[in-house]
């Protein structure tokens, strides 16, 4: 009996379907004999044309295995014996495109070899290495060509989308060159009167807001002078800020040395003349506090000679100018001085540039975000700007000068306040405007990775020999600290200071640190690492504060630099084990021993200075040697025990485990105190 093929339900039961034949044929494994196929479809349009039908058989419908079996392509049969066939690409395919470095595997997969042949050749070459191994341009331009391939640099250069500073031949032939205000650095020793000097020259009161009279921030400020500007930078005196000083040296056109005339050159001043002339920029020495009782101007004149500084009345190029700058005395004549310097520097400018400067100071403003000081020296610097400084970019949402007035536009020399950037760039970081927001995201990746690359090789693994080293030295324990600062520029410069306290027992690790207010993140990354918390110019928020008093972390902050340091330190020599102090009490003479049964050896002694106390360290010394070591467990008066014995007094000493007194030894008696150590 044939099989019926099942047709699709859209056709009623009993009617015959059109175009269909019964077809004989060999029967099927799954059961009926016949098969149908469809007839073609009739020609013709409207609603007498027949559309294609598909008839399915009930091995189709019901069979999982017909269905699948349909679907699956038969592969061509492969000619037995055949070869794979190897092509090479066209030279202008053979071209290996490499950032800046690219790992052997990789580097094995575009030239088509396999890693170990190249790291075959990586040994022979006198490089060890491995699949994962990073290799450079040049090394891979080596392997690439003996395979006839090109190695192609692909690596982002951020000069192509930054401008940098003009040099002086360039400045000099530049027709859109023009004379610019000079940046005038006020440095010095701590309270030499730097501050208040610049105070008197721009009529503003900035000492009297300094924590401690001292100025821990750098501040930039723009000061008519005559018919031009004078651009001013004020750096701290303490030698915590040494980097800050360093970074107001490299953006400075002129010096101002400020020296007290009753205190001289200071180790601070040193470092200030150091700076400058590391920065090759010429200084002018303002003497200070004239009008103090014991100043000495020639005291000051010769001590500064030793550091090449000779004045111009003793054969010399430096300019030396007495001032006072408490009642203004000599203010002018040193503003003069001033401008001296710069007609003779003849400064310029190409204001037509994109904006170049450095960054001077940062912070995080509650409101209003990260907000960066930078001093344009090139260039001009507009509202609405794309700017890169460090790894942080974004659009200048606002400018502001030094008094708060918002600007449209920034020339040469002109420091202002800038808002709108994605993070807080580091105080010295150039700054540099590009023409869009990829280029900047653009600067900022590559920037990124190349640091994450730094910290990777920084954090490699050490050799064998630094790991035996490193397990044969001696343990010392770590201070964990969690800094939060004000400003970025007194982040970096406490940071480095806290962190050159370690000793050889206790180190300083700042784990964290970061600008604005202590967070209740930092609390809990305290309480996970048993860190401090220490906070300058900065204090918790409320949130912070609460979880502290649950958690039982100590949050301190401090305004003045001298102040952190000296907690710091307070808190490294409770790290460290208290020092064993041996404090003497006296000494007496054996004159008598006694055996008694009960009681052992009693030395009948008589005190020759200080006290005798029970429970106390003795040594017993025989004739200027030490014999016995021990505590002393008795001591009688009479017939009565007693908890110690006056000098000129007669008692029985009994020493813990030693029974073989004899007249005439001396005994010592002392005490060992724990001393808690700290850090010098």
């Amino acid at each position: 009996m044939l099989q019926q093929p099942i047709v699709p339900s859209a056709f009623p039961p009993g009617r015959p379907v059109e175009g269909r034949r019964r077809r004989e044929g060999p029967a099927r494994p799954g059961g009926g004999g016949e098969t149908a196929e469809a007839d073609k479809p009739k020609t013709g349009g409207g609603k007498g044309g027949a559309k294609k039908r598909q008839v399915f058989s009930r091995e189709d419908l019901y069979s999982p295995a017909g269905s699948k079996s349909r679907a699956r392509k038969r592969k061509a049969p492969t000619r037995k014996g055949g070869k794979t066939m190897v092509t090479t690409p066209a030279a202008h395919k053979r071209i290996v495109k490499i950032d800046e470095t690219i790992s052997v595997g990789e580097l094995g997969r575009e030239l088509g070899v396999k890693a170990n042949e190249l790291i075959a050749k990586l040994i022979q070459m006198g490089s060890m290495a491995t699949i994962n191994s990073q290799i450079d341009r040049d090394t891979a331009g080596i392997l690439a060509a003996e395979y006839e391939y090109e190695v192609r640099d692909v690596s982002f250069d951020e000069d192509e989308v930054l401008s940098g500073p003009l040099e002086e031949e360039e400045l000099a032939e530049d027709p859109d060159a023009e004379p610019r205000a000079p940046v005038v650095t006020i440095m010095g020793h701590v309270d030499h009167g730097k501050t208040t000097l610049l105070d008197r020259i721009r009529k503003a009161k900035v000492a009297q807001g300094e924590a401690g009279g001292i100025t821990q921030h750098i501040g930039a400020y723009r000061v008519p002078v005559g018919d031009n500007f004078v651009v001013f930078l004020d750096t701290p005196g303490h030698q915590a800020f040494t980097a800050m000083r360093a970074r107001g040296a490299q953006v400075t056109d002129v010096v101002v040395l400020v020296v007290a005339a009753d205190d001289g050159a200071m180790p601070q001043t040193v470092e200030a003349i150091n700076h400058a002339k590391a920065a090759g920029v010429p200084i002018v020495v303002a003497i200070n506090k004239i009008d103090k009782a014991g100043a000495d101007t020639d005291r000051v004149k010769h001590e500064l000679t030793k550091y090449s500084l000779i004045p111009e009345e003793w054969g010399g190029d430096t300019l030396f100018v007495p001032v006072s700058a408490l009642t203004g005395k000599g203010v002018d004549s040193l503003l003069e001085s001033l401008a001296l310097q710069t007609e003779i520097l003849e400064l310029k400018a190409n204001p037509k540039k994109p904006g170049f400067g450095h960054v001077v100071e940062s912070r995080i403003d509650k409101g209003r975000g990260p907000v960066a000081t930078v001093l344009v020296e090139e260039g001009t610097l507009r509202r609405g700007d794309f700017v890169v400084a460090g790894a942080s970019f974004g659009r200048v949402r606002a400018m502001l000068d030094e008094h708060g007035k918002q600007l449209k536009e920034a020339g040469p020399s002109t420091p202002v306040e800038v808002l709108g950037l994605d993070g807080v760039p580091p105080a010295g970081e150039g700054f540099h405007v590009v023409a869009n927001e990829k280029d900047a995201k653009r600067v900022v990746e590559m920037r990124t990775q190349k640091e994450k690359e730094k910290e990777a090789k920084a954090g490699a693994r050490q050799a064998p020999a630094d790991l035996l080293a490193a397990m044969g030295a001696k343990a010392t324990e770590t201070l964990h600290v969690i800094l939060k600062t004000d400003v970025h520029g007194s982040l970096e410069a406490v940071r480095t200071a806290v962190e050159q306290l370690g000793t050889a027992e206790v180190s300083v690790r700042v784990i964290h640190s970061g600008v604005g207010a202590i967070t209740e993140s930092d609390v809990m990354l305290a309480e996970a690492s048993s860190a401090r918390v220490v906070g300058f110019n900065v204090g918790p928020d409320n949130n912070a504060k609460r979880l502290a008093t649950q958690s039982g972390i100590d949050i301190r902050s401090y305004t003045v630099i001298y102040e952190l340091i000296d907690a710091v330190k307070g808190m490294m020599g409770g790290l460290l084990a208290p020092e064993l102090v041996e404090n003497a009490l006296g000494r007496a003479e054996v004159r008598a021993v006694f055996r008694v049964s009960k009681s052992g050896t009693i030395a009948g002694s008589y005190v020759l200075d200080g006290k005798v106390a029970r429970n106390a360290q003795a040594r017993i010394m025989r004739e200027g040697k030490l014999v016995h070591r021990g505590k002393l467990v008795g001591l009688k008066r009479f017939k009565d025990d007693v908890r110690e014995v006056a000098s000129g007094y007669e008692c029985g000493i009994s020493v813990e485990g030693y029974d073989d007194v004899a007249v005439g030894d001396i005994v010592e008696v002392f005490e060992i105190k724990e001393v808690q150590r700290s850090i010098g």
